[in-house]
């Protein structure tokens, strides 16, 4: 058997198995296709490579994706054994360990996660939707009067960062820094990740001298009492992987609007269908599609595979999302043409406990940025013949850009308030 990438290893249980690659861009450009392929050739748990050497098993069912993100004894989520003999890779600072609520385990995790779900929960939704509106007025005037942008980069991106940065009680000074050093690093900027932390290090020190109400202070003041560089890994996981897939899940679905006849022409005015469109996306192109990663510290058993010890576990949240066992009985609707407004029954958020503690705030994030673009640019149109270009990499469902047109207007033209 041959995967994709061509590569072909032992499996766990001793047979030669190919691993299937998800960094490569045949994988990008059809992620259900590998998915559906995965599952018929492997059942439940597929071999993969996340990058050039680094072997993982990528779980595609639902169910035992459910059983294994219910139980972290025997599937942690620290990665501190696997460290030791990983290779240098485009991966390995995603999946290495750090002092947050994301890449631990046991006591330490609900230390953590108990810190983060505090600096969360203050927030209202109306203090969250001014900070959207105050963020997409600001970026839809730069680019209103020119008839064309690329929403990821002028909108959907900067948008996210600057809410966060601002929930989070970041100066104007201190957010500019951190949204320059996050955007050196996405573009792999050599140590562009050292001056990120450096710069969170600092508003964290300035922070704790003078708290306010905001998440960075709440973190600093919790009872778990965090050190600040436990304050700057909560943070960083708050603007990283947090700004990254709510970005993605506002272009995914304004994509889904400009291309679906269902959501064409619907999304005006802060409709209900903006929330079907979302949920819509979290079911057929999550952003963040194979993620809650975990290291078994002995093989498991799963179905009739061994998963090896010290090895990535991978959920993929979006083919449990399509799982064909999650079809209605023969004779009704496909998994693929249900009627999901208000099903919000998904694996996107994962689940057990380490669901994201954030879905609500991003989901407010999205559907306000949404609502406000539309209103203000209610003829947004994709250019002729565009066909959108996905990024690859093992991780997320992302546009490389999301080119939009729309009639232009003089430079004076205020935004919608």
């Amino acid at each position: 058997m041959t995967s994709p990438s061509g590569h072909s290893i032992a499996g766990p249980i001793g047979a030669t198995l190919s691993r299937v690659s998800l960094f490569s861009e045949r994988f990008a450009a059809a992620p259900h296709d590998s998915y559906r392929h995965m599952r018929e050739t492997y059942g439940a748990i597929a071999p993969v490579w996340l990058a050039p050497g680094v072997a993982a098993s990528l779980v595609v069912e639902w169910q035992a994706a459910v059983r294994i993100l219910n139980d972290p004894e025997h599937f942690p989520a620290d990665p501190t054994r696997w460290e030791k003999t990983a290779r240098a890779s485009p991966v390995f600072e995603v999946l290495r360990g750090r002092r947050n609520a994301l890449r631990c385990a046991g006591v330490e995790h609900s230390r953590y996660r108990a810190t983060i779900k505090a600096a969360l929960a203050e927030p209202d939704r109306f203090k969250v939707e001014q900070a959207v509106e105050r963020a997409a007025e600001s970026l839809i005037s730069a680019f209103h009067p020119t008839g064309s942008a690329d929403l990821r980069a002028q909108y959907a991106l900067p948008l996210t960062v600057r809410v966060m940065c601002e929930l989070l009680g970041l100066t104007p000074h201190q957010a500019h820094q951190v949204w320059a050093e996050m955007a050196a690093m996405m573009d792999g900027a050599p140590e562009a990740g050292e001056r990120f932390g450096a710069a969170l290090y600092e508003a964290v020190t300035s922070k704790r001298a003078l708290p306010g109400r905001d998440m960075m202070s709440r973190l600093i003041q919790h009872e778990q009492g965090l050190e600040d560089i436990e304050v700057v890994e909560q943070t960083a996981l708050l603007l990283g992987p947090g700004t990254e897939t709510t970005c993605n899940l506002i272009t995914n679905t304004v994509l889904l609007a400009l291309t679906d006849e269902r959501f064409a022409g619907g999304l005006h005015g802060g409709s209900l269908a903006t929330r079907d469109a979302i949920d819509e996306v979290l079911f057929t192109d999550t952003p963040l599609p194979n993620f809650c990663i975990t290291y078994p510290r002995q093989p498991q058993l799963i179905g009739d595979v061994w998963l090896p010890a010290d090895e990535p576990v991978v959920i993929s949240m979006a083919a449990c999302n399509s799982d064909p066992a999650l079809e209605p009985t023969a004779g009704t609707e496909t998994i693929d043409s249900l009627d999901r407004w208000g099903n919000r029954s998904h694996l996107s958020w994962g689940a057990g406990p380490h669901a994201c503690p954030a879905q609500d705030i991003a989901g407010i994030i999205v559907q306000r940025a949404i609502d406000q673009l539309f209103d203000v640019l209610p003829d947004l149109r994709l250019p002729p013949d565009e066909t959108p270009r996905w990024r690859t990499g093992p991780f997320h469902r992302a546009m490389v850009a999301l080119p939009v047109e729309f009639p232009p207007v003089p430079a004076e033209f205020p935004a919608s308030p």
